[in-house]
């Protein structure tokens, strides 16, 4: 199947037990996700082979959002991807196995001084059985994946996306833990439901109906007051709306989040949304889109991001400038310290 599709640009097919998550422990961060993605998609049908992949630098810098990497913000990334935990439980074999997504990586900057970089892997073992044992498939929308600005929203969007070709599932009901595993909340993050909803659930909803071909929604399930679990359903949008998604991909990433601010109340009914688009008066931006936003724009090793946070609230207080996302990563590029 994957190597069907290779020739097709629009398309990453991964094994659907790497899209849903179920296997995956440590998931990295939003930009490794996507070099994660485009790893797959290159090496499309050899993937389950035990062979070398290469990709060059120019190629990753397509991607949206990653066009300013260079050999030393590319390194981490590939870090965070050694790092990542399969863990596959046979129920009929009586087996779990434990192993990595990649066995090694390789950056080869001899050609640097020309601005271009080549990096080699070769996929782990566990990876490796995972795609050449596994009987389903999940055919996903490279651009939308590309363009999606946060790694909750990647995750939710390559889960749903496996399912949504079943026609008999349009929806799946997740316990909370579940929901946390699924979007890559680590262990401490957004203890409270409430915080996970606001900060992680809801903006990943928002974004993947705002980019891709489907409609999400989501419904709190409670014992007494207390949500004990998330039904989330899926439907295909009709042309017209695919046509919007396509379209806002193709316009700047800047201002997307205004301009999805009209739609954020219809997506998650689980409870009131606020607008979009404004930076919190106070409190942490770890998570969710700016955070995102910070660690793509501020200088690397990253500072912390509450002093960041803090700082900018100052500095457009200051000089009396309305907080945008604009604003914000202009003030992270420019971030000293």
């Amino acid at each position: 199947m994957a190597a069907d599709r290779s020739n097709d640009p629009t398309k990453t097919v991964l094994p659907a037990e790497v899209a849903r998550g179920v296997f995956m422990q440590n998931p990295p961060s939003l930009q490794a996700l996507k070099l994660m993605h485009l790893m797959i998609a290159t090496a499309a049908g050899r993937m389950a082979d035990e062979t070398r992949h290469e990709i060059r630098l120019a190629d990753i810098r397509q991607i949206e959002g990653m066009k300013n990497h260079d050999r030393a913000s590319i390194t981490p990334l590939f870090t965070e991807l050694s790092t990542t935990v399969l863990v596959h439980d046979d129920t009929e074999k009586k087996r779990v196995t434990i192993g990595g997504l990649l066995d090694e990586a390789v950056i080869d900057y001899r050609e640097e001084i020309s601005g271009d970089l080549l990096v080699s892997w070769w996929f782990g073992r566990s990876f490796r059985r995972m795609a050449l044992e596994s009987n389903h498939w999940a055919i996903l929308d490279r651009q939308t994946v590309f363009h999606l600005g946060s790694k909750y929203a990647v995750l939710l969007f390559q889960h749903v996306a496996s399912l949504a070709p079943f026609e008999h599932v349009c929806s799946r009901t997740f316990s909370t833990a579940e929901i946390r595993s699924l979007l890559g909340v680590t262990q401490g993050k957004l203890a409270r439901f409430a915080d996970l909803n606001k900060w992680a659930l809801k903006p990943a909803i928002a974004e993947i109906n705002h980019l891709s071909r489907l409609t999400l929604t989501a419904a709190s399930n409670k014992v007494g007051r207390t949500v004990a679990s998330v039904t989330i359903s899926w439907t295909e949008k009709a042309s017209d709306k695919k046509a919007d998604a396509k379209a806002e991909m193709a316009r700047h990433r800047v201002g997307r989040e205004a301009r999805r601010a009209g739609t954020v109340e219809q997506v998650a009914p689980i409870e009131a949304t606020p607008a979009k688009g404004n930076f919190p008066g106070s409190g942490p931006i770890r998570h969710g889109e700016w955070g995102d936003i910070a660690r793509t724009y501020l200088p690397r090793p990253h500072p912390d991001l509450e002093r960041v946070a803090d700082a900018y609230r100052a500095w457009t207080q200051e000089k009396n400038i309305p907080r945008s996302i604009a604003t914000f990563s202009g003030f992270c590029r420019g971030w000293k310290g």
